[in-house]
């Protein structure tokens, strides 16, 4: 005998329903003002109850997997793309102004790119995925003497996330200008270059560290 009653159907659809609207108002409201939105604002916004929301997603981790795991998917495709140009130089330029596109459209996603958030499975591996990817695309492209042999990944990772983090702000009075310093950015690595480079690239280390410091910065602003 089954031990179904008449009201698991209608639960089932009434439990999708509200995960449905809590993933739009969440996409909603990140892109508005970053994933460190207050859940109870996404609540709201989807119509439902705080208790809702927790037990469909009881982090919020899980809901930024939701929300954004097909986009970070496509990334990572992105990625692979670039990495199987026969031009590394081509490639990276386009893989990078594609991503940059992405925090251009949405502030929740530049908060992925630019900053460390738990409890994202999909975000982990694209940035696993992304630092790979620069890092081959930089070898190939010094070997075809298109960047500057002194450059290490480290240099652009460093200079992309400080870029990514202003571009939330320029977006709001010149929705382009992110292009042109990109552009400026991508130009200061070409070959040959300029001038010899100043001081000592970051280590590892040194770079994770920084990075931190800027994520501990833009929280407490």
């Amino acid at each position: 005998m089954s031990s179904k009653t008449p009201m698991d159907g209608p639960l089932r659809k009434d439990a999708r329903r509200n995960r449905d609207l809590l993933i739009a108002a969440a996409r909603e409201i990140y892109a508005e003002r970053g994933v460190d939105a207050p859940l109870d604002d996404i609540a709201r916004r989807a119509g439902v109850g705080n208790a809702t929301l927790y037990r469909r997603f009881p982090t919020r981790g899980a809901l930024i997997e939701a929300v954004f795991g097909e986009g970070l998917t496509h990334t990572l495709r992105r990625g692979e793309e670039a990495r199987n140009a026969g031009d590394a130089w081509a490639g990276l330029a386009g893989y990078l102004e594609y991503i940059f596109e992405g925090l251009a459209a949405d502030r929740g996603a530049n908060d992925l790119m630019t900053t460390s958030i738990p409890d994202v499975p999909s975000l982990d591996a694209l940035k696993t995925h992304h630092y790979e990817t620069v890092c081959l695309l930089i070898r190939r492209a010094q070997e075809q003497g298109s960047m500057r042999d002194d450059v290490v990944v480290e240099d652009l990772l460093f200079t992309l996330a400080a870029l990514g983090r202003v571009v939330p702000a320029s977006v709001t009075v010149a929705p382009q200008a992110w292009r042109r310093h990109l552009r400026l950015l991508l130009d200061g690595l070409r070959a040959p270059a300029a001038t010899a480079l100043p001081a000592p690239p970051l280590t590892p280390d040194e770079l994770t560290g920084a990075l931190r410091a800027l994520a501990g910065r833009d929280a407490d602003g």
